[in-house]
């Protein structure tokens, strides 16, 4: 089996998203501190727009990838016999991909 994010590569996919995860973070607790959203009518406005969506969309992503490359780190290097680590390995890319559709389902009714 090979794992697509290794050594370099996957120490990168960690760093960015966790870069992307604190800034967008900050992001959300400055501008909800400044501009409170009062009821679900401005909470779904707020997150409905375009510029909101596609910055949580990347969140979705950054959160995703970071959950998958330390889950996975932590299974290739704990888990064994080889057959139990790959088991562990697809469920928990099953279970971050669900998640990942979820929160774009969300998304998309939010649009609605």
């Amino acid at each position: 089996m090979r794992y697509r994010a290794t050594g370099l590569k996957a120490w990168r996919v960690q760093r960015i998203s966790a870069v992307y995860l604190v800034l967008f973070a900050t992001y959300v607790f400055g501008s909800l501190s400044m501009h409170p959203v009062h009821g679900y009518l401005q909470w779904r406005a707020w997150v409905a727009s375009p510029a909101m969506t596609f910055a949580i969309v990347v969140l979705i992503a950054a959160l995703v990838s970071h959950l998958w490359v330390g889950l996975r780190d932590v299974l290739l290097d704990y888990a064994r016999p080889a057959g139990l680590r790959h088991f562990l390995l697809a469920a928990v890319g099953a279970v971050l991909a669900g998640i990942a559709l979820w929160a774009v389902l969300i998304l998309v009714q939010a649009q609605r």
